[in-house]
């Protein structure tokens, strides 16, 4: 009986915590600062085939200052894997996370990835 309640209980605190408010820089709303980010890497095929350029990825600055969620909002390259890269850098950024009203607030905040061939 015991191991259900614990796993309700965990279900709920899950609950509560994707109802969440997520805010954008603004009206009262500091922006996140960059404490750690983290370059994308190239894939040996995009690398071959000389791809550069941008990729947009959204995120969710949590209270924490770690990034909840990132999702592609600008294309470089599905097919290669350098949209991938850019997410999997993106989910190890490290933020001073933003605030309202003094209190630390999970924040949208789109990180611009660039891949440059030298």
């Amino acid at each position: 009986m015991n191991s259900i309640a614990v796993v309700l209980a965990v279900v709920a605190s899950l609950g509560a915590a994707q109802a969440q408010e997520i805010y954008k820089a603004g009206n009262g709303v500091t922006a996140p600062v960059v404490v750690r980010s983290v370059k994308p890497e190239y894939t040996a095929e995009a690398l071959a085939a000389r791809i550069q350029g941008t990729v947009f990825v959204e995120t969710i600055v949590k209270s924490d200052g770690t990034v909840a969620d990132a999702k592609i909002v600008k294309s470089l390259d599905d097919v290669l894997g350098l949209d991938q890269q850019a997410v999997k850098a993106a989910k190890l950024w490290v933020f001073k996370p933003g605030t309202k009203d003094g209190k630390a607030v999970p924040v949208s905040v789109t990180i611009e990835m660039t891949f440059t061939l030298k």
